[in-house]
């Protein structure tokens, strides 16, 4: 909004030609996005308090230590992040720009969908929630809509490469093009549902989640910023995807927005980031993967998400097929509580596997 407001005013005012820099807009993004969580944090928990009584329930097959510790917090702490977020996007973004209403409105899909699945939890008082397939085919709905548009969009814009928009590029490749036709729709769905899900899953822990959804951000805020730059693009030897680099100030607010919510969620967490966050959060990253044409660097710079998932996903198959847990609790962070180390420890440890884990997926654009 503020770039369509004050860069015209540029011949007028030269101070304003600020605004056609996506550096100076992410920047304005973040501490946005930030000042907003702190300015709206303290009203809103005290208000998710009171309405929430008991606050979010504990499951009771969980680790007992949470039945105690965590017991009366108030969740639905991702309304904070996405207010944030949003409120900073709609200022900072050009919203000329047809993959930011894709993002977006992915993001408010499932946000949505997480708020009514952080209600059902709160207003009856146990971890059921929305039903379990009816959560997916709505993730998956929104996820092949936002699959086809991203398709349409870079297809009929001039300046891509031909065939990008219906292909899958492989990292440590320079030209290596997995050419999927119509099948990219599926494919782009399944990184968008996978994401969004396996943030839900890493969720179990104070700070747990929003720092490597930081991590990942900033990572894909540099990764927009490259592949939108044709000379960029074309140095590095990665696709060029028109107009994907205002995707980068998404990814500020993002970031600004976790800083934000970091503030109360670290441990002993004032709120719970909830469904309402880590659904719509994931499903932001997903789509701004595809977006950009990374949907397999994510795989590496979101491994974190992706061993969490593995860890429930081989917990439930081992469990089904051999009547054994491989696991002393799925998702994995739950099993080195069960083996008795300490929540932050646990918690630090896996922000510097992400972050690691980030470094090797940013190394792929130049190790090619």
């Amino acid at each position: 909004m503020l770039y369509h407001l004050l860069y015209p005013l540029k011949d007028q005012f030269s101070v304003l030609n600020v605004f056609q820099y996506l550096t100076f807009r992410m920047g304005g993004a973040i501490m946005t996005a930030l000042l907003i969580s702190f300015i709206v944090g303290p009203s809103l928990i005290r208000w998710m308090r009171r309405k929430q009584g008991r606050g979010q329930p504990i499951r009771e097959d969980g680790p007992q230590s949470h039945i105690i510790e965590k017991k009366g917090t108030p969740t639905m702490g991702g309304v904070l992040i996405l207010i944030s977020m949003l409120v900073s996007c709609l200022l900072w973004v050009r919203l000329d720009n047809e993959y930011v209403w894709i993002v977006l409105g992915v993001t408010v899909a499932l946000g949505a969908l997480g708020f009514v699945d952080d209600y059902l939890k709160v207003t009856k008082q146990n971890t059921a929630g929305v039903i379990g397939k009816g959560k997916l085919v709505f993730q998956f709905a929104v996820a092949l809509l936002a699959g086809w548009f991203l398709m349409q969009t870079l297809s009929h814009d001039p300046g891509a490469p031909q065939g990008l928009a219906t292909s899958v590029p492989f990292p440590f490749f320079k030209n290596f093009w997995l050419p999927l036709g119509v099948f990219i729709i599926p494919f782009a769905a399944f990184v968008i549902v996978g994401a969004s899900n396996t943030v839900n899953l890493t969720d179990g822990l104070d700070g747990l989640a929003i720092v490597p959804v930081m991590i990942a951000s900033a990572s894909y805020m540099f990764i927009a910023y490259l592949v939108g730059n044709v000379i960029n693009a074309d140095y590095l030897q990665i696709p060029y995807v028109p107009g994907a680099g205002e995707l980068a100030v998404i990814c500020a607010a993002i970031i600004g927005a976790g800083l934000g919510f970091l503030w109360f969620n670290a441990p002993p967490a004032m709120i719970f980031m909830g469904d309402t966050g880590s659904l719509s959060l994931g499903g932001a990253i997903g789509t701004i993967a595809v977006a950009t044409k990374h949907e397999i660097v994510l795989a590496i710079v979101g491994g974190l998400f992706v061993l969490e998932g593995l860890s429930v996903m081989i917990q439930i198959a081992s469990f089904k097929l051999f009547g054994k847990r491989v696991f002393k609790m799925a998702p994995i962070h739950h099993h080195f509580e069960q083996m008795g180390w300490k929540e932050p420890t646990i918690v630090i440890r896996f922000w510097i596997i992400a972050v690691i884990l980030a470094l090797i997926g940013l190394s792929t654009l130049k190790l090619r």
